[in-house]
Parts: C-alpha cells; structure tokens; sequence
C-alpha cells in the first residue's frame, strides 16, 4: 500500500473532520443569532472569499482545518457575541461541535460497516481452546475439536456459532456435533449468559488450525513453537489453510525476518524467526475447505453496530486507562501519531479500513473538545454550566481569564510532550504492533 497516498488521505480526513466539528459552531450560532463574521475552511492565509449576507466564506491556504470568527467573544457588552448569549445556548453552542463530529464517526462507522468485508469460512470450526468452569469443559469438548452443526444448523464461520447459540430460548439445551479424530460425536450443553459480553456463551475460543506435533529437535521445536498453538498469519499474511502457509512463506525473501502471530493459552504472541527452516516440522490439523468469501451486512445491522460502537466508547476509554497507565506513549498520540497509527492500519487491513480510522480520529476529536478545560469547547461548556446553575449570574472576568490562561499553558504542554514523543517513536523506528 502506497505510504503517500495513505498520508494524504489520513491529511484530508483530519481537514474533514475539523471542518465539519466547526460547521456543528457555525450552524448553532446562526441559529442562536449570534453574529459570524467568517466561516473559514483551512487556515489562513486565505486564498478567496464569497460574503452572503453578514458572513465571509473563505477558502484558505493551510488545510489543516477550520475556523468561526465572531466579534466579542468574550465581551458579553458586544451586541450579538457569544459572551451576550445566556448560559444553556452558549453551552448548546460549545457542545455543537463535537456532537458534529460524534455524528459524522457514525455516519463513516455504519458505512465502513455496510463494505463487503472478506471473512473465513469452512466445513465447520475449530475449537482452539475450552474455558475452564465453562458449559463446554463440563462436557468434555476438546482442543482441535471441529464444530460441524449446531441444533442441527451448519457452522461455516465463527459468528454461526454466536447467532444460533443466542437464537436458542432460555435454559434451552444446544446439541453440537463434533469431528474429532476422523469421528462424528455429539454434545449436549446450556448455554450461559456472560454479563460483560451480554450474550450467551458454551465457553470455546475458536481457530482455524492447531499445531498437531512439532517434531522434537527440529527449528520448529528450536524456536519454541509448541502443540495446541495456532498459527494466525505469517508477516502480515492471515493463515487458514496449507495454501496460505505456502503462499506466505514463499513471498518471504532470503535473510528476511519471519514474524509468526501465534495464539496460545488465550493470547496472542509473536514470535521472531530467523528462516523458513523454523516454520518446517510443523504438522497442522486444518478445518477442510476454510476460504476466503465476501460478506455484506445488511443496511439496520450495519447502523446498528455504529451506534453501539459510539455508546460503548467510553466504557473502552475507562478499561483502557491500565493500556494508558503502562504504555502512555501509545495510547496518547496528536495528529503526528494518529496519522502513523492509520498507515500502520490501513497497510495491515485494507484500504476500506480508512473509513474506519476516519470514524475514530472524529470521535477521538470529540472525546477530547469534551474534556473540561478552557479553551477547549468542554471549558466553555464547564463556565456556562456553572452560570446557569447560577441562574444566569456571571463568572468574574478575572477568574475565567485565569482559568483560560492556567488551561491554554497546560494544554499547549500536553501537545508539546505528546507530539515529541510521536516524533521521537518514529525517529526510533517504533510503531503500534499493527
């Protein structure tokens, strides 16, 4: 993938989003009579300008960006300032914009779900592990089992497993039948519900492939790949069948470093291999028939899911906070890391994942307008909402200068610190392990 082209575009999604957060200002100030002056797209200086009525539109120079220029804004003596306004349109002002762009990363969310995605499909699927105290241990199924049916229905992909199994009634008993070691056998569980994933669960981590034996002494068994591992992709390329392995292996050159991503006791791993030697001596056990075919999720389901991404953000913000607490460096990033961070993804996925980090560096500029310190919009929102508690009475000039002072030097810190480090993780060749 063409690292340029995935920067340009990663520069005009941020030009995108920045314009539309301060459409969400322009559109509520006019409503809320508040007088424009200019509505700019880009930052100066400006290239040309239309004037409707009392507002300039101007095109700019720097496409970073976006601007609403009003007078007074904060002189409440100046007729139709902002200042002027009372407390709740000043606040409905303030929250305009990043509620804009909380709209436009569903909008791009529901979209980027509605692409038909390639997904993994075959005669059935593999159980990787079994989760201990589960309905599926309690019944004996094992690693390397092979998932055929379910209540009777086909399993052809991992989310057959999911929606027939949530599909069954209440205390309803599920019947799977199993492939293991060239037999057919049945099973008999009930399911339970699993409150931190609100669904029903049998208690299996899924797979393609295990690693079946690992010859002793070989590289293989050198470089400490083990029986019951599964290997999920070979530099980057996804593994399903014998096929893939070949194909991955083969585009491998001489001396080039092998990363092997393996899944072992529930987590993921990565594995350094010095030559295509280390990956002989494997034998796998294979779903029969896994290939690749395109799925398109219908147009409610699609919205459905962008919705319910948006709603749980902030619970993924909260558990994230140990990720942020260990690895800061990574979990803070500003439009330099941002921007490794989608060409590292786009490389790793696809194109069509652009939509989906355009849908998160909205919601992340949202998230972070939010934050209640002056001079970002959740400051402004923090002072209206203070004052109309107050029932209109006004903060001390001095006091909101102070506070407006005391956060623009902490922020411009913040983006100081944040944006050396992102700079400093590129000059040392660091990235996000996509």
């Amino acid at each position: 993938m063409n690292i340029a082209l995935i920067i340009i575009a990663f520069i005009v999604i941020l030009f995108i989003a920045v314009s539309i957060h301060e459409l969400g200002h322009f559109i509520t100030s006019k409503r809320a009579g508040v007088k424009v002056e200019e509505f700019g797209l880009g930052l100066p200086p400006r290239l040309f300008g239309i004037k409707r009525g009392e507002t300039l539109y101007s095109l700019n120079a720097v496409p970073l960006g976006a601007f609403v220029k009003t007078p007074g804004e904060d002189d409440p003596t100046v007729p139709r300032s902002l200042a002027s306004k009372g407390p709740w349109v000043r606040l409905a002002i303030y929250a305009a914009g990043p509620l804009a762009n909380i709209l436009l990363a569903f909008i791009l969310l529901s979209v980027f779900f509605m692409l038909p995605m390639g997904v993994i499909a075959g005669n059935g699927v593999m159980v990787h592990s079994v989760v201990e105290n589960s309905p599926a241990q309690a019944v004996d199924i094992k690693s390397g089992d092979i998932i055929l049916e379910l209540n009777g229905e086909p399993v052809h992909k991992w989310g057959d497993i999911q929606s027939i199994t949530n599909s069954c009634e209440e205390g309803e008993e599920i019947t799977l039948l199993l492939q293991r070691d060239g037999n057919r056998i049945q099973k008999s569980l009930n399911p339970v519900f699993d409150p931190e994933l609100q669904r029903r669960i049998i208690g299996i981590l899924l797979c393609w492939n295990t690693v079946y034996e690992v010859e002793e002494g070989s590289p293989a068994y050198k470089a400490d790949i083990r029986p019951g591992d599964t290997i999920l992709g070979i530099n980057g390329h996804a593994i399903y069948n014998n096929e893939t392995v070949s194909h991955a292996l083969s585009s491998i050159e001489d001396g080039e470093e092998i990363n092997l991503a393996l899944f072992r006791e529930g987590k993921e791993i990565d594995k350094e291999l010095n030559s295509v030697q280390e990956v002989e001596g494997i034998e796998f056990r294979w779903v029969d028939g896994a290939h690749i075919e395109q799925e398109r999720l219908p147009v409610w389901k699609a919205v459905y899911l962008g919705g319910d991404y948006i709603i749980h953000m902030p619970k993924l913000i909260i558990d994230a906070i140990p990720l942020i607490k260990e690895e800061p460096g990574l979990a803070l990033v500003g439009p330099i890391g941002a921007g490794q961070l989608t060409v590292e993804a786009v490389q790793a996925t696809g194109f069509s994942y652009i939509l989906f980090m355009a849908s998160i560096i909205s919601l992340g500029l949202a998230l972070f307008n939010f934050l209640p310190i002056p001079p970002l919009d959740g400051g402004g929102m923090l002072v209206a909402l203070i004052e109309g508690v107050r029932r209109g009475k006004r903060l001390s000039s001095r006091a909101v200068r102070l506070a407006y002072t005391i956060g623009t030097a902490f922020l411009i810190a913040l983006v100081v610190l944040i944006t050396f480090n992102d700079i400093l993780r590129i000059i040392k060749g660091g990235g996000f392990g996509l």
